[in-house]
């Protein structure tokens, strides 16, 4: 299935248990990927009345496929490209089949990429004309990771005229940044720098007696230094890429766009000064922006766009949601000594590994002088006395912060872009573009990134997407970009890699019973000294599936260096691997990957997890 949104339709009486199966598992995969899958379903009151709408009725003979007209049974699965709760054989792009066929479907869908895939990517002809009159080949409205990466990937395979626009909008709170997008500015970059800072502070405290140096002292952070030194090296990195498109024949422009037709857009710098651009091609790479508090006095909130530059220590914080981007930074903030509470309105991590998630969680209350207040909204903000602001809880509680951060999701900033004027939809709750094989439905026009529905919010992702789609676009390849199986890393104060099935995911879609979780918990070897921190443990598990040659469907591990640890099996994911291998593989002595490599211990099996000595 490729990155374009598939609505999955189910067919059947209530009472089936095969139609309530199928409903089940495509429903678990809904949940993996929102942007990406949608179930719809016809239930029937009985099989009478199904079968009078299926055979009688004849629905299943206006299916232009030839296994259709056969088909008798329940449930009766088709796809379709749009959104319609009305049965109509005309939306239906795709016959998938009953039961057995429906939940081969879902496994392919969710497989683990291979060497072995064939697949193409056969976009519609966009009318690109080399010898086009237009302004430029190809113009770039977005300068992040992913436009930057695509405006240089172009210029390498022929294009001889392409332009990146960038223009950052103020974030409610007035912050505003340089070239090089989320990211760099206000995202990875500055959240693993103050990370560090924290690992660094806990280190001295925690780490810095027990293995004996006794003279180190842990004098008070300074949050200003940090900062400067923070925001001094982002500016170079936003001076490095505006080198580097020039030195790569890449026009940068600092201007607004907004489209007037397929090929013009309305270019605005910050005098409000106007000028019409034109392009063969578009690619649309804006990103998203953080939601915002829609609770009163939430114009008083902060957000992840404006925590790193503050000119002042947050002092005592309010993180409200349970995010990563929320959970990342009440780590590090309370890593650097501040008193942080986070407002949870249902669960921690939302998405990833129940275990895993709730871990994260017992380690920050235990160890990361995180406080937590569970099932509470924020219902109104309040300036105070000092400015400090005092937040009135759904449960009507009250408390006063010197700082109010939200992170509760984040928009495609899409809005403004003119979409309208070259007949491209949005999704009305994220903003964000359908593609397929990030062609949108004017087909001179491209999305990537965060704006893209169905690709996951990560900078490795959208630079990848830029690069694959710039080589088709100009070098003649026909490859497509693979969003299956991509690594990611949570920087909480325990840090958690994963790629691939949450457990709950995994049984949901395969069948519990089909399923097995490799498990076990140790102590770093680094942590092994410290007194504070032996009381911890780190964690890590592998699924797989059975009925597939021990196949892994999923890796998490919960420790330091997470990041480090994962990226590696990401290589191993895609290429299929299977138990057998990671337990063949020899491990590096002494580390925490090589945890991973030994794990022998199943949850099935009902022995201790807990690792022995070496």
């Amino acid at each position: 299935m490729t990155s374009q949104q598939k609505f999955l339709h189910v067919a059947g009486w209530g009472t089936c248990s095969f139609y309530k199966k199928a409903v089940k598992v495509i429903s678990s995969v809904a949940i993996l990927f929102p942007t990406r899958v949608k179930v719809i379903e016809h239930c029937f009151a009985s099989r009478a009345e199904y079968r009078d709408w299926l055979i009688d009725g004849g629905f299943r003979d206006k299916v232009s496929d030839t296994r259709a007209p056969s088909h008798t049974s329940s449930p009766f699965v088709w796809t379709s490209d749009s959104w319609s709760r009305s049965p109509n054989a005309d939306l239906v792009t795709n016959f998938v089949g009953g039961h057995d066929d429906t939940i081969q479907y879902m496994r392919d869908f969710c497989s683990p990429a291979d060497d072995s895939s064939s697949e193409v990517a056969t976009m519609i002809p966009d009318g690109y004309d080399p010898k086009h009159n237009y302004d430029y080949d190809l113009i770039v409205i977005g300068g992040g990771s992913g436009g930057l990466a695509a405006s240089k990937e172009a210029v390498a395979k022929g294009a001889s005229k392409v332009a990146v626009l960038d223009f950052v909008k103020p974030s409610p709170a007035g912050s505003t940044w340089g070239l090089g997008g989320t990211c760099v500015n206000v995202g990875c970059i500055p959240k693993k720098l103050m990370h560090n800072a924290a690992l660094i502070n806990e280190s001295i405290h925690a780490d810095a007696g027990a293995f004996g140096l006794k003279n180190i002292v842990g004098g008070e952070h300074v949050w200003e230094t940090m900062r400067e030194n923070i925001q001094n090296y982002i500016r170079s990195l936003n001076f490095k890429y505006r080198v580097n498109l020039r030195e790569n024949s890449v026009n940068y422009l600092n201007k607004l766009a907004k489209f007037k037709d397929a090929h013009t857009i309305e270019a605005t710098n910050k005098n409000g000064e106007t000028e019409e651009l034109t392009a063969a091609r578009f690619l649309v790479a804006v990103g998203g922006r953080p939601s915002v508090l829609g609770c009163e006095g939430g114009e008083l909130a902060i957000s992840s766009d404006d925590i790193f530059s503050l000119d002042k220590s947050p002092g005592k914080t309010l993180c409200i949601g349970a995010s990563y981007i929320s959970l990342e930074c009440a780590g590090f903030l309370a890593g650097l000594g501040l008193d942080v509470t986070v407002a949870v309105r249902s669960i921690l991590l939302r998405g990833f590994d129940r275990e895993c998630a709730d871990m994260i969680g017992d380690h920050m209350k235990k160890h990361g002088k995180v406080q937590f207040r569970e099932k509470v909204t924020p219902k109104k903000l309040e300036k105070v006395a000092e400015d400090k602001i005092e937040v009135t809880f759904s449960d009507d509680t009250k408390d006063v912060f010197d700082t109010v951060m939200v992170a509760i999701g984040r928009v495609a900033d899409t809005e403004k872009l003119g979409l309208e004027n070259v007949g491209i939809k949005t999704n009305e709750k994220n903003g964000k573009i359908p593609t397929k094989f990030e062609q949108t439905s004017c087909p001179n026009i491209y999305a990537i990134g965060d704006v893209m529905e169905g690709c996951p919010e990560l900078t490795p992702v959208a630079i990848q997407a830029g690069s694959f789609l710039a080589r088709r676009l100009f070098g003649g390849s026909k490859e497509p970009m693979d969003y299956k199986n991509i690594c990611t890393t949570v920087f909480t104060p325990i840090e958690y890699g994963t790629i691939g099935y949450s457990e709950e995911e995994a049984k949901t879609t395969f069948d519990e019973k089909n399923i097995d979780v490799y498990h076990k918990f140790f102590t770093p070897l680094e942590w092994a000294l410290s007194d504070s921190r032996s009381l911890s443990s780190a964690f890590t598990k592998v699924i797989v599936d059975k009925m597939n040659n021990n196949k892994v469907l999923g890796m998490h591990f919960l420790g330091p260096s997470a990041g480090e640890v994962m990226q590696g099996y990401g290589t191993a994911m895609k290429k299929g691997i299977t138990i057998q291998d990671l337990q063949d593989t020899v491990g590096i002595h002494p580390t925490s990957a090589e945890e991973i490599v030994t794990l022998s211990v199943t949850k099935s099996s009902g022995k201790d997890a807990a690792a022995g000595g070496c």
